[in-house]
């Protein structure tokens, strides 16, 4: 189990909050696992969640995850990402 569970939200144009889908929060962390080594600790755990360790650097994190769903057309114009520590249920 990793140290801090982060919650990962695309905001519409309107500023809905979704939680992005597992399928584009493991698409980035496949990628990181062999080409950025700050991002290795990071465990797509559900929609909107993912497990990191205490290494991964959050200020880092959001802007590398926005770009890559840029690139990957998952984030459209308008729309922004927000990736932030949520707090553990027990």
């Amino acid at each position: 189990m990793f140290a801090r569970r982060l919650s990962v939200q695309r905001i519409d144009a309107a500023g809905e909050r979704h939680a992005c889908p597992i399928r584009w929060i493991d698409n980035f962390a496949m990628r990181n696992f062999t080409n950025d080594a700050d991002f290795d600790d990071t465990f797509p755990a559900a929609d909107g969640v993912l497990e990191a360790g205490h290494r991964v650097p959050l200020d880092r994190l959001q802007p590398a995850m926005e770009d890559w769903f840029r690139r990957k057309g998952y984030l459209k114009t308008g729309e922004r990402l927000e990736v932030i520590e949520a707090t553990r249920q027990a």
